[in-house]
């Protein structure tokens, strides 16, 4: 048992040992050029959020001073099952597309299903997109090619069927721009940044880039490059980018999210990097036997910001 005098001088060991740990944190992000809205989460960061008000991304005086919160556009939805010929190989890709329930015209969003496939869980993340005022594609590449979900290898010809996408989804006369922004998830983020980046669809089809806790490596790289390295397309990802992930994610993930983020910045690109306190990976799709309190809060916090991330930077492509 422990002294009280011994406990004290514990304590007080356990307290300084903090000081500096708490330093560190109001270091971090200092630099423009780091990942600058990642304070949260860190093992090695003060567990306060210590940057200056002007950092602070999130902030809002409307709510804080007066208590006004934004109201979210809410849509009855309605759904279709569609498919589009890849012309790279001529692959029929089944998609579902996703909309407001009504005969308006509406910006294009394309979402990008994960190694999870597009299951029950995932096809509400693209139906939340549409509720808020979206024509929203969900291509199924996995069904297109034959592939079980889950799959360990990557078929780079799932790329172009995402790409491909992105010429069914502008064609749509229910469509109101010329452009459309990518939506995805775990694999789903490396899809669609090949499909960007690669495939050449930033030039002129895309408007802006959203994706939560990204895959983003080639998952046919070499275990090293898993863990330390992030996959250089995203140093030439141009348009606009919003990314979410969880302070719990999986290390490997976090850990190249974190530097593609930091590299895009010294390059000055227009990224935003948001962590969720308290979740973990899938926190948007986690259903209801397993989900937490926190997992709800990011979950919405992320599908309005991503309605308005789209909204501004899909303004200036109406048709």
């Amino acid at each position: 048992m422990i002294r009280t005098s011994r406990k004290f001088k514990l304590l007080s060991l356990i307290a300084a040992m903090a000081v500096p740990m708490q330093a560190h944190a109001q270091n971090l992000g200092a630099n423009d050029n780091s990942p600058a809205d990642t304070a949260s989460g860190r093992t090695l960061e003060a567990p306060v959020n210590l940057r200056p008000l002007a950092q602070k991304f999130w902030w809002s005086d409307e709510w804080y001073d007066k208590g006004t919160l934004d109201v979210p556009t809410n849509h009855a939805i309605s759904e279709r099952s569609v498919t589009y010929v890849n012309p790279a190989d001529g692959t029929e890709v089944p998609a579902i597309v996703y909309r407001p329930a009504d005969d308006k015209r509406y910006p294009a969003v394309l979402f990008q299903h994960g190694r999870r496939g597009l299951d029950e869980l995932v096809k509400r993340l693209a139906k939340r997109l549409a509720a808020r005022g979206f024509i929203v594609l969900a291509p199924d590449v996995y069904a297109a090619r034959f592939i079980d979900i889950f799959p360990i290898a990557h078929m780079p010809e799932t790329e172009t069927d995402t790409a491909a996408g992105l010429d069914y989804l502008l064609g749509l006369d229910e469509v109101s721009t010329s452009k459309a922004c990518v939506v995805s998830h775990t694999r789903g983020g490396y899809y669609t940044l090949k499909a960007a980046v690669t495939h050449g669809k930033q030039e002129k089809q895309i408007a802006c880039y959203v994706s939560s806790y990204p895959h983003w490596q080639d998952p046919n790289a070499a275990e090293p490059d898993q863990v330390y390295r992030f996959a250089t397309e995203a140093e030439n990802l141009t348009v606009p980018a919003m990314i979410f992930i969880g302070e719990y994610e999986q290390y490997q993930r976090r850990r190249s999210i974190e530097t593609a983020v930091g590299t895009m910045k010294t390059k000055g690109r227009d990224v935003t990097l948001i962590v969720y306190p308290g979740v973990g990976r899938g926190f948007d799709f986690r259903p209801p036997t397993v989900r937490t309190f926190a997992d709800d809060l990011a979950a919405k916090d992320a599908n309005a910001r991503t309605a308005a991330f789209m909204t501004k930077h899909l303004a200036a492509w109406a048709r």
